[in-house]
């Protein structure tokens, strides 16, 4: 541990977190990608490759909070006809709601290095509760003298409830997208001089 991390993090409950402060989240060594049933029986994977967000390391550790901004339109599958479909009324609608957000509510530790974030998602304008539970995964310095911090976290949504309701029946049974989405998030953050 070098001396920078050394006077800049703390212990709460066994673990070790930062010092108060602000921490930009670094896209470049961050992820935010969901995954979708297609035909109901593969997985469809893609991911936002735009997004930028603050997380905020309060004295209370407990009263910390996070506020995270993706452009609905950088909407990636590797496959471009789906990902204009994806940035179409039919789903994002990013000419009305060119960003996805969100920002907690409360934070609560569950257990070891385990939180559960409350907040609210908003897609589309619509603004829902959803409990994010994040795995913090590291303090660390980095070789520029700066101090990084990252988290993890997998949450399950059903996509109807912020207006993502296309679908098309199939002759089989079923539909063609899912209503569940699984959002995965592996975000690290520098901390802000």
């Amino acid at each position: 541990m070098s001396d920078t991390t050394a006077t800049t993090t703390r212990s709460f409950e066994g673990l070790t977190i930062p010092a108060p402060g602000t921490f930009a989240i670094d896209a470049s060594h961050s992820s935010v990608e969901f995954v979708a049933r297609h035909l109901m029986v593969s997985k469809v994977r893609g991911r936002f490759d735009s997004f930028a967000g603050t997380i905020t390391v309060a004295d209370d550790p407990l009263a910390s909070s996070v506020e995270v901004s993706i452009d609905a339109a950088s909407a990636n599958t590797g496959e471009s006809g789906r990902d204009q479909h994806l940035t179409s009324p039919d789903f994002f609608a990013v000419e009305e709601h060119p960003t996805i957000g969100f920002r907690s509510t409360a934070v609560r530790h569950v257990g070891g290095g385990d939180f559960e974030i409350d907040g609210e998602l908003t897609i589309r304008g619509i603004s829902r509760p959803v409990t994010l539970p994040a795995s913090l995964e590291g303090v660390a310095g980095d070789p520029w003298g700066g101090q990084r911090v990252a988290f993890e976290s997998t949450i399950e949504v059903d996509r109807e409830e912020w207006g993502l309701t296309w679908n098309q029946a199939l002759e089989t049974g079923g539909v063609l997208v899912a209503k569940k989405v699984k959002l995965e998030l592996a975000v690290q953050a520098v901390r802000q001089a």
